[in-house]
């Protein structure tokens, strides 16, 4: 058999504010613009989650999209939909809310669960604005 990536995507809202504590308000404000906004910015964030797998033979499933989308739900959505993610998310407590950091925290969220359902994690596409998004690969080159 061969191997077969599918895709879910589902969506969530959250604010955050990028801020080093440790640097004056000028140099935040240097390096992160718009982003060190004192009262904060919200995105409408889609991700999608890529599952590789070989197709069980008898439902023709890598994994049960019905499955990955309940996984994402409780593990991403319930998580930080309509979310500060400097303030609410714990997960998030000390690091810096970047569209990079976040992704690697939700890889570190989705990988055991898919796991157990028969997948097996191979990419996230984290979408932040139309024009800006993040692809992470859980830290494997991807080609």
């Amino acid at each position: 058999m061969k191997t077969v990536y599918i895709v879910r995507k589902e969506h969530f809202n959250a604010a955050h504010k990028l801020w080093r504590k440790d640097w004056t308000a000028e140099k935040n404000e240097e390096v992160f613009g718009k982003c060190a906004n004192k009262n904060w910015h919200g995105h409408n964030f889609n991700i999608f989650v890529t599952v590789k797998g070989i197709p069980n033979p008898e439902t023709g499933f890598v994994i049960n999209l019905k499955d990955l989308s309940a996984i994402i739900k409780k593990e991403v959505v319930e998580r930080f939909d309509h979310k500060n993610l400097n303030l609410d998310v714990p997960e998030m407590n000390g690091i810096l809310a970047s569209t990079e950091n976040l992704i690697m925290k939700i890889w570190e969220l989705l990988e055991s669960p898919i796991d157990l359902a028969g997948g097996t994690l191979a990419k996230i596409r984290l979408e932040e604005t139309e024009n800006n998004f993040v692809e992470y690969f859980g830290g494997k080159e991807p080609y």
